[in-house]
């Protein structure tokens, strides 16, 4: 008998139904589901499920050493992709830019399985981002979620741009710059450089409507800022 994908919908009163996929490691009869087992740590025993605070630090450690040029490259061996090829267990959920040069697996220094990476134009939400974003919660019980904005982001530009002149971006890029114009509009007339203060006003307010969505609640959500002059990640206090 053919398996079914699985898929699932919340219906809490007064909230948006949001649909997320389905557990991938289930599509097929006899594979273990997402939730099957967890990772084997030393000896064979399975290790704890991570807290957000120990995944906050191995995210705080793998960037200190992409930004010293001291990376390891952890589990990119044949051993660690037979293991996730079953069942995946990634320790923390990175919605990020679509930016070329802000790849979460090479700023964070993690290997195949570590991370649940969600991308899109200035971290911009609709229903298929949060309902990723719910699998990697609900699904997979990724304990920490981080929103990452970085410097020189293209998409706060052109939301600045959009505030500024009144002229909507054309095509399919006007719903991201709608997206991101509010934080534009609320850095406006800040100290110091308006695209700047965008990205970090962006990060906060997509923080804040994250962690007033029960949806996530069982995850640490934190904002972070990556420099691309540096290589550094900042952690915004959440």
């Amino acid at each position: 008998m053919t398996t079914r994908p699985a898929f699932f919908t919340t219906s809490t009163p007064g909230r948006r139904t949001v649909l997320a996929l389905g557990a991938a490691a289930a599509l097929t009869a006899g594979v273990p589901s997402a939730r099957a087992a967890a990772p084997a740590g030393r000896g064979g025993t399975p290790e704890a499920p991570p807290t957000a605070e120990r995944a906050l630090a191995e995210l705080r450690a793998g960037n200190a050493r992409f930004a010293a040029l001291r990376q390891i490259h952890p589990h990119e061996d044949a051993a660690r992709r037979a293991s996730v090829a079953v069942s995946q267990h990634p320790f923390a959920l990175i919605l990020g830019c679509v930016d070329s040069r802000v790849p979460p697996e090479l700023v964070f220094d993690q290997g195949l399985g570590d991370l649940l990476a969600i991308r899109s134009a200035g971290q911009a939400l609709d229903e298929a981002v949060l309902g990723s974003i719910q699998f990697g919660v609900e699904e997979l019980g990724v304990p920490l979620v981080v929103v990452l904005g970085h410097e020189r982001c293209g998409a706060a530009t052109a939301a600045v741009e959009y505030v500024r002149t009144g002229k909507p971006a054309e095509g399919h890029l006007a719903r991201i710059v709608e997206e991101i114009a509010p934080a534009a509009r609320a850095a406006r007339g800040l100290p110091g450089d308006w695209v700047e203060n965008t990205v970090r006003a962006n990060v906060a307010r997509i923080r804040r409507r994250l962690a007033r969505d029960e949806a996530f609640d069982k995850a640490r959500i934190v904002g972070a800022r990556f420099d691309l002059d540096t290589g550094k990640v900042a952690f915004h206090p959440s």
